[in-house]
């Protein structure tokens, strides 16, 4: 019997799920931050964990692990070098295949046909497959991308902050929430900003859609200028040729009552998650 064994490792999370060729569940594993930017020790480190929680948790014998097709989807893999440091990672498999975390997500969102996913959470990054042809759309890095995503709502509501405990614009409810993390004190607020990183940022994403939601002047703008970027994403994503876009990602249930109605109508239901895209990827189900 061969045995699948599907693994998306993101930003925040890593997660495995190993199925057997009938495809049932007989394994999982979860594990910390797994991308291509902690390094690949860290990175091997912890893919090798899942791997392990998910076979333990099988109960498979080393000859059935010798059988297991695995694929992986590794945020950050994109970057120069990364893709030939991963073939030299060494696991007991029959075969490994790596793709992005996106990759695998729109696979697994529209059941390995055409259409594309919107994600937004700490960043944003559309990725499509349009007549079997796969690309992205946007996803360059913060600050200069990841237009409507957590992080670029936390950095308005910092910028907004900061101007108002100069008095440059009126403090808000919002921009008293933010301040009041680091005492309402400038200089605290700008070590802040030294160290940070875009996770850090996209923390402020919920308190800006609480205050927007809550009328409040300035967290409405942001939210706003963000639907617009939102909205444009997915006019780009069937202009390119997709004929279903999915709204995935931490973001993306608040973010979408805030849509026009007719962009909500053009949107498609998930079909899957990022883990079936990755079984699917491993070779289990149809092509």
């Amino acid at each position: 019997m061969t045995y699948y064994l599907g693994i998306d490792a993101g930003g925040s999370n890593c997660r495995a799920r190993l199925i057997d060729a009938n495809g049932t569940i007989i394994g999982v594993g979860s594990g910390g931050t797994a991308n291509a930017r902690i390094g690949l020790e860290p990175l091997y480190t912890t893919l090798q964990a899942v791997s392990q929680q998910a076979i333990a948790q099988a109960g498979l014998s080393e000859s059935q692990i010798a059988t297991i097709r695995a694929a992986m989807g590794i945020a950050g893999i994109s970057r120069p070098g990364v893709r030939d440091a991963l073939a030299r990672f060494a696991f007991p498999f029959a075969s490994v295949t790596y793709e992005t975390d996106a990759f695998i997500a729109n696979l697994g969102a529209h059941g390995g046909a055409d259409g594309a996913i919107l994600i937004l959470g700490t960043g944003s990054i559309a990725q499509v497959r349009a007549n079997g042809h796969d690309f992205t759309i946007g996803g360059y890095g913060f600050p200069i991308s990841d237009e409507g995503s957590g992080a670029a709502l936390g950095l308005s509501a910092m910028r907004h902050a900061l101007r108002a405990l100069d008095g440059r614009t009126r403090a808000t409810p919002l921009s008293r929430a933010v301040t009041e993390r680091f005492g309402h004190d400038t200089a605290k607020a700008i070590a802040w900003m030294d160290q940070a990183s875009p996770k850090d940022y996209g923390s402020f994403a919920p308190l800006v859609m609480d205050y927007a939601g809550a009328d409040d002047a300035i967290a409405r703008s942001i939210v706003e200028d963000a639907v617009q970027h939102i909205e444009r994403f997915i006019e780009t994503i069937f202009e390119r040729g997709a004929s279903r876009c999915a709204l995935v990602g931490g973001l993306a249930p608040r973010m979408q009552p805030w849509l026009r109605a007719r962009t909500v109508a053009r949107l498609s239901p998930m079909l899957g998650d990022a883990l079936d895209g990755a079984l699917r990827m491993a070779g289990y189900g149809p092509d």
